[in-house]
């Protein structure tokens, strides 16, 4: 039987390192061949008891190599440059980064949700951590009462800024209400993420969605707090049974805060309640492991998904 061979873009950083271990624990075996800048070339990382060294990327070694499949846990810039050439290659890649996210060839994928729309596409991407984090809880519910808008106050660790982050203000004891680049229509760049992965997650295009993206001083786990309005009432005791059979879904009566949710690849939902305000709309809050679920694990999933 013919060896599976996998190359991992991007190893050294929090991402990478996070879809190195989740391999690991799901045993997906194969030829690795693991590439970061060349600040990191020639270390040592071992994956299922071998140790690979950790090399720079070149167009030689992409032809040479011919890897079946490519996980990018690296920047845009990363995935502009190399994507091509590695699906020029033959290899089928699943991209972490935000570049081709919502090119409208390219499927975005939750494997909960729509692993129908990868068909044979050779790239595949991963979508926004705290998308990944609220669109789990949102789709179950969408199948049963069709969403007809959907606010969004996120609630970002520290982690999901990678290794080494900046910030305009120090992160201690504050909330940073900027996460990414200020657009002209006054959204940042993450909250943009938000609205439009949303929809075409879902494979809603008309869904009016409204996202407020703020970091706080949390080490790791994105919380999102959701209001969501229906095209029918929900029935709040349906809703809760359907959180709870979902796939990837963890329900529970009361709430999760990160320090529970922190290594887990479920979605947890709690405050599950009617928002009396306004007809046929719930408010839920949503945690989930960033690094896990909301990028390494949905990456890993995706490709599991692919071998079988």
């Amino acid at each position: 039987m013919k060896t599976t061979k996998i190359a991992v873009v991007g190893v050294t950083g929090l991402v990478g390192q996070m879809m190195l271990k989740v391999l690991e624990e799901r045993h997906i075996g194969g030829e690795y061949f693991l590439f970061a800048s060349s600040t990191h070339a020639g270390e040592k990382i071992s994956i299922n008891g071998v140790e690979y060294v950790v090399e720079n990327l070149s167009p030689t070694r992409v032809r040479e190599i011919k890897a079946d499949f490519a996980l990018f846990a690296a920047g845009a810039n990363v995935a502009r440059e190399w994507v091509p050439q590695f699906i020029a290659a033959g290899t089928t890649v699943i991209d972490n980064s935000s570049y081709y996210r919502m090119d409208e060839k390219v499927p975005l994928v939750v494997p909960e949700i729509n692993l129908h729309t990868i068909g044979h596409s050779k790239l595949i991407a991963n979508p926004n951590c705290s998308t990944i984090g609220a669109v789990v809880a949102l789709a179950p519910l969408d199948r049963v009462y069709k969403i007809k808008r959907v606010v969004y106050a996120t609630y970002q660790a520290i982690s999901g800024a990678g290794r080494n982050p900046h910030f305009r203000h120090p992160i201690t004891n504050n909330i940073l209400p900027d996460i990414d680049v200020l657009l002209p229509d006054g959204n940042t760049k993450e909250e943009a993420k938000m609205i439009n992965e949303t929809r075409k997650i879902l494979g809603r295009i008309n869904i009016a969605v409204s996202a407020t993206a703020a970091r706080v001083p949390v080490a790791n786990c994105h919380c999102v707090a959701i209001n969501v309005e229906f095209y029918r009432k929900p029935d709040l005791a349906r809703v809760k049974e359907i959180l709870s059979q979902a796939a990837g879904v963890v329900y529970c009566d009361d709430y999760a805060v990160p320090t529970q949710v922190d290594g887990h690849d479920e979605v947890y939902v709690g405050r599950v309640r009617v928002d009396a305000s306004q007809p046929n709309t719930l408010n839920m809050w949503t945690v989930c492991d960033n690094l896990r679920k909301g990028a390494a694990t949905n990456a890993v999933q995706i490709l599991e998904s692919l071998l079988a």
